[in-house]
């Protein structure tokens, strides 16, 4: 079983618009409806089906989300493409709504083998080469004034999703969270475009040569979703919904908001810290997961929005690929390969961290944001999607410990129960 060790658009005018009504509308509301319960005052509550023969796996999450004060969590169990358990999980007040089990959580990370999938379908089909340059679809032109590194051209679609792109965050920092800092050094206005956030960083040097080094790039993320815009003829969103997502009848992955209000299904989000919104200038201090950071633009790297039930259905497409119909198995194949560099015992495919193992791979990820942590893994043909609205705050506990402690549930099933739960959400 795997151990993971990890962490078009409207036009720019319209659509800071919107944002920025948003904001000045929302942020007081939100503020509130962002703070956790008092731990004194919480009720413990499940929903979705009780599978006796799964019980071990209520008590995993029940006394993880007690340990760190989660009010809100997901889980959804599938073995050979089979949904065995749903369950959605509550620790408040209880005057805050039960957590269902088709909720939908920010998903973070996982987001990116969607976007994975997605490039590897437009390459299934002849009408993407994954080793073309990112900038043969997406300009890269930089700022006026300012001179793009030479190697720039060399960044191909692949090593942007392999993490193999050169840009290091850990040197240059990530631009993604960095709108405040980016708006002042370019001149551009809150809130940013993607097309904002291309044409600085094209502007800027790369850290490493592409192909040389592996670096964890959200922004390579980016790029790649607008390739798969600009080859689908439609936007990164709609392609994914109707040609990944649609054939295995995965309808409440959306794109996920900045502010969620109105978003049918959706958790609330907490988190002990505020930020100076990034959806317009005011300068007004909001709840981090409320206008802290610009989530419209991360859809590629890190925005969706869906159920734990939608992810492990969505994995069918690599479980049952031959039901699924969306990948080849010799497309899947090409998703988890060693990249050129950075490989070993575990590598990063297309989106996923991989282990070869002796009876084929553990696959997976983990996702985390201002009031979002989550992890999905796929091994010897069980998935698990665990999702949560909080993500660790300086609370020194072991976040990533979700990860064997699943898979010691999945050891601990005698029998497993022959009903498919699948008819019941799909």
């Amino acid at each position: 079983m795997p151990y993971g060790t990890h962490e078009q658009q409207a036009p720019a005018p319209s659509r800071r618009r919107a944002l920025a009504l948003a904001a000045g509308l929302g942020a007081a509301v939100l503020a509130a409806d962002a703070l956790p319960a008092h731990a004194a005052e919480r009720t413990w509550r499940t929903s979705g089906p009780n599978v006796p023969a799964m019980a071990h796996f209520d008590t995993v999450m029940r006394d993880y989300m007690q340990a760190r004060g989660i009010s809100a969590g997901s889980l959804a169990v599938s073995r050979q493409g089979r949904i065995a358990l749903a369950r959605g999980y509550t620790w408040a007040d209880p005057a805050v709504a039960t957590t269902r089990e088709t909720d939908v959580f920010r998903i973070a990370s996982l987001s990116k083998n969607i976007a994975g999938t997605a490039a590897m379908l437009l390459a299934q089909r002849g009408d993407l080469d994954l080793d073309a340059p990112v900038g043969d679809f997406v300009d890269l032109s930089p700022l006026p004034g300012r001179t793009a590194d030479p190697r720039l051209g060399q960044v191909t679609v692949r090593r942007a999703l392999q993490h193999l792109g050169g840009w290091n965050r850990d040197v240059s920092g990530d631009p993604l969270w960095r709108d405040h800092a980016l708006a002042a050094e370019s001149g551009f206005g809150l809130p940013l475009s993607e097309e904002d956030v291309v044409a600085h960083v094209s502007g800027l040097p790369l850290d490493a040569a592409p192909g040389t080094a592996y670096s964890y790039s959200n922004y390579g993320y980016l790029l790649v979703s607008r390739v798969i815009a600009a080859v689908s003829g439609s936007t990164f969103e709609d392609f994914t919904v109707s040609d990944v997502l649609g054939p295995v009848d995965v309808a409440r992955m959306r794109a996920g908001r900045s502010l969620a209000q109105g978003q049918v299904g959706e958790v609330r989000y907490e988190s002990k810290y505020t930020a100076t919104t990034v959806l317009d200038a005011s300068g007004a201090k909001v709840p981090t997961p409320y206008g802290g950071f610009n989530l419209e633009n991360q859809l590629g790297n890190g925005g969706w929005v869906a159920s734990a039930v939608d992810l492990v259905r969505y994995c069918t497409v690599y479980d049952t690929p031959g039901a699924a119909g969306v990948l080849t198995p010799a497309s899947i194949d090409e998703v988890m390969a060693v990249p050129e560099t950075g490989g070993g015992a575990t590598h990063y495919g297309l989106g996923w961290y991989v282990r070869p193992t002796a009876n084929g791979r553990n696959t997976w990820h983990f996702g985390s944001m201002p009031g979002t942590y989550t992890f999905l893994a796929r091994s010897n043909g069980y998935t698990i999607a665990a999702l949560f609205n909080r993500r660790g705050e300086g609370d020194g506990l072991n976040w990533g410990e979700i990860d064997p402690k699943l898979w010691s549930a999945v050891n601990a099933v005698g029998t497993w129960p022959s009903e498919d739960l699948t008819p019941r959400y799909f």
